[in-house]
């Protein structure tokens, strides 16, 4: 459907349908949520699944090219995949785990975003501001997302308007094959400023509102500090940074406490400053604020954050163990205490 040239320009892209081509269809099952216009073309968004289809196991599920500026949240997620498709041919241990756990893969929500080089998809939307949900509260000027025009970043689309194909897709999905599991984990993988990297929980819509599943994202960053001690993520609510309007994450987790089953979605930042601290020469191009340009810093961030997607998906399989746990009611004293004092 699409040509080739298409392709070269979209690297990431080539690697999805390329594993998809090549992978063992035992293991891996694949799915197109829709098809996006590009040009004279239409790129389709992917999911892709491993594990346990049974509605009655845990999910991950991990999230990446929902900006299309952002390419290393797709990198890195599609190294994961192939490490775990590469693992399969030879590891009884993951055989085994993946009877018990189910695993989903969205690497490339955005693909005309990354053909175009822009946060924004071919409609100039920010799908991240894309939801129909507002913030409670007092947001950045245009950063917390707007409708003047699609000319000007963080634009989140006209009023009344149905939601962009891509963000409804993932919507879609989630509320399909997501919500279903009686618990689920979501790492959507993005890059932003910053020296840290941080991982954020819902709300993005208010800075004095905890979301009601507060003592478990306690319980888990705990788990995972005490588990990799020397570890550099920052766990926090969004709202520590800015609010704003139509966040996806805030809507699909409301959304989740209808049916009453646990759904954690955090969202893994990448600190760029990092690498541009090292090479401010990479400044000198658009890519170069989100993205590693050296080729042995590139490669050190694709292997950095595996620890923490290997983390999440044991987590994911381990839940009723922890989770009993996490249910302490000083957890919920110590949470609050840490995030909304």
């Amino acid at each position: 459907m699409h040509e080739i040239s298409t392709l070269t320009q979209i690297p990431e892209l080539h690697k999805i349908e390329a594993i998809i081509k090549w992978s063992n269809k035992a293991h891996l099952s694949t799915r197109v949520l829709c098809h996006v216009p590009c040009d004279d073309d239409l790129l389709p968004v992917y999911a892709l699944t491993l594990g346990n289809r049974a509605q009655d196991v845990p999910c991950i599920t991990f999230v990446a090219g929902i900006h299309g500026l952002e390419r290393i949240g797709t990198q890195v997620v599609i190294t994961f995949l192939e490490g775990l498709l590469e693992r399969l041919e030879w590891d009884q241990v993951l055989v085994d785990l993946l009877q018990r756990v189910r695993i989903h893969v969205l690497p490339l929500i955005n693909p005309v975003g990354m053909f175009n080089n822009t946060r924004s998809n071919g409609n100039g939307v920010d799908l991240m501001r894309n939801a129909p949900i507002d913030s409670h509260e007092k947001t950045i000027w245009l950063g917390g997302g707007h409708r003047i025009s699609p000319l000007l970043p963080w634009y989140r689309g006209k009023a009344g308007e149905a939601m962009q194909p891509e963000a409804q897709a993932l919507c879609d999905f989630v509320r399909q094959e997501i919500f279903t599991a009686p618990f689920s984990l979501v790492l959507d993988c993005h890059s932003g400023f910053g020296y840290r990297n941080q991982i954020w929980f819902p709300y993005a819509r208010s800075q004095r509102e905890p979301i009601k599943h507060l003592k478990e994202i306690y319980y888990l960053r705990n788990l995972f500090m005490h588990t990799y001690p020397n570890q550099d993520y920052v766990f926090e609510p969004q709202s520590q940074h800015y609010l704003v309007h139509g966040d996806l994450w805030d809507y699909l987790y409301l959304q989740s406490l209808k049916d009453g089953n646990i759904f954690l979605p955090l969202t893994l930042e990448m600190g760029s400053w990092r690498w541009v601290r090292k090479n401010p020469l990479q400044l000198r191009q658009l890519l170069g604020l989100y993205h590693p340009i050296k080729p042995h810093r590139l490669k050190r961030v694709l292997r950095s954050h595996l620890i923490l997607m290997e983390f999440l998906l044991h987590a994911t399989l381990s839940y009723k163990k922890w989770l009993r746990k996490s249910q302490a009611p000083e957890f919920e004293k110590l949470a609050r205490t840490l995030w909304y004092t």
